[in-house]
């Protein structure tokens, strides 16, 4: 455990403090407004058709301009009003000034001299494409990842970056460029770090170092995960073999370790019953035969021995 924390706490970059955070803006149901606002352009119309059934012309020309005032209010009025979505919100600036943000779905009603920028708040999936990195050793590898990611404050992604959603993509591929180049693909100690042997740490640190890139973007990383790792074509025939190589070097020293136990075993045994008295030399034998029928490719040979116990 000690050893992996300070992996994984790993220096990350710093970004600025942001300077706007998300508030709720001041909105009002939308079906009492559309209803004030019908009822206006209902009475804007009502007051021009009264002004047709008049004679006198200053009293129709009052008529008319009212019944046009109240129908352009109420259009104008019926301009603040706004239809949400579930998994969207809209970012509402009153000349150029943030004024909050609406993220109850259904219909609502807002200042109509404001403007609103919709903005979705769903989960999302951003893969990269395969990269072509070296390693810590500084052998080429490719890799790829998948970042699950949502928006988490509406202010900070609209005033905070030019494009979030550029944003996130661009540092994704910084992140996994950086995790690339700080770990080896294969680890030649037996306790450090690699790609491809250590993937829970290597993926918890991407996810911490992802997490600094786009928090100043108000963007939450869910999840990230390596969908390709693999050593570039160049030398992925040569790292196949050195792989190879070192199976085969584990496999023989653990059938050398097991040989030796069972040619312990088995001097024990025939010594504590009294089978056969063996000195140093002819045990010496027995071990070096023990040794090449448990550790050879081929099965043994028999040989049968007629003679005496040494011919």
């Amino acid at each position: 455990m000690s050893t992996s924390e300070p992996q994984v706490t790993a220096d990350v970059p710093e970004m600025p403090a942001p300077r706007v955070r998300e508030f709720t803006a001041h909105s009002i149901g939308g079906g009492l407004a559309l209803l004030l606002g019908l009822l206006g352009l209902l009475a804007g119309a009502g007051l021009i058709a009264a002004a047709t059934t008049l004679h006198a012309a200053g009293a129709q020309a009052a008529l008319i301009i009212g019944g046009i005032l109240v129908a352009l209010a109420a259009f104008l009025a019926m301009c603040g009003l706004n239809m949400v979505a579930p998994g969207e919100a809209r970012v509402v600036q009153l000349f150029g000034r943030y004024r909050g943000t609406i993220r109850q779905d259904g219909l609502r009603w807002v200042n109509p001299f404001t403007s609103r920028t919709k903005i979705s708040t769903r989960v999302r999936n951003h893969e990269t494409a395969v990269l072509k990195v070296n390693d810590a050793y500084g052998n080429p590898i490719e890799l790829a990842a998948v970042v699950v990611w949502r928006v988490e404050d509406t202010a900070q992604a609209t005033f905070e970056v030019d494009d979030y959603i550029e944003f996130v993509s661009t540092q994704t591929e910084a992140a996994v460029r950086h995790i690339a180049i700080e770990y080896p693909y294969d680890a030649h100690e037996e306790d450090g770090l690699s790609l491809r042997g250590n993937a829970e740490e290597i993926t918890e640190k991407l996810a911490v170092e992802l997490h600094a890139r786009v928090e100043a973007a108000g963007v939450q990383i869910i999840e990230s995960r390596f969908t390709h790792l693999a050593y570039a074509p160049e030398i992925a025939s040569a790292m196949l073999q050195r792989q190879q190589a070192g199976a085969v070097v584990a496999a023989r020293r653990q059938i050398v370790d097991g040989a030796v136990g069972m040619v312990e075993a088995a001097i024990a045994r025939i010594t504590e019953r009294d089978i056969v008295e063996l000195d140093s030399e002819r045990k010496a034998a027995m071990v070096s035969n023990l040794m090449v029928v448990l550790c050879g490719d081929r099965a043994a040979q028999p040989v049968l021995n007629t003679g005496s116990l040494y011919q």
